[in-house]
């Protein structure tokens, strides 16, 4: 039998910019999708923590080390700039994986410059020096 899973988080992603006339989706920086293991044009379920808004849409790699989180288009509706918000993906996986299995994910903090939690990475080192710990 088939599970799904929690494979990826952003937690406290703050909201940087909300562009209504852009076709859709949610502009993450390169490097925090990197940091979670996190893929370009992944579908996403992003719940606002300012609001209460829960909405899918998909993942759109944003120019790395900028630590944009933009809402684009219908989601530009959905929060604004300064929002704290939780950005998931999920996977399907055999049940006896499911037992062991661990997500990757980040807290961040400082407008998405800072680390607080990070559980586990599979990240090159280099990448995490780019962020303030």
């Amino acid at each position: 039998m088939l599970v799904h899973l929690l494979r990826t988080k952003l937690l406290r992603a703050e909201v940087t910019a909300a562009r209504l006339d852009y076709e859709g989706s949610l502009a993450i920086d390169r490097e925090l999708m990197a940091l979670v293991g996190m893929l370009p044009y992944e579908k996403i379920l992003v719940g606002n923590l300012a609001n209460g808004q829960r909405f899918e849409t998909y993942a759109i790699p944003a120019p790395a080390g900028t630590r944009e989180i933009c809402l684009n288009g219908a989601t530009a509706h959905l929060g604004k700039e300064g929002d704290l918000l939780v950005i998931m993906t999920f996977t399907s996986a055999d049940e006896s994986v499911a037992a062991s299995w661990k997500p990757r994910t980040a807290t961040l903090a400082e407008r998405n410059r800072r680390i607080v939690r990070l559980e586990n990475p599979e990240v090159p080192v280099e990448l995490l020096t780019t962020f303030q710990r």
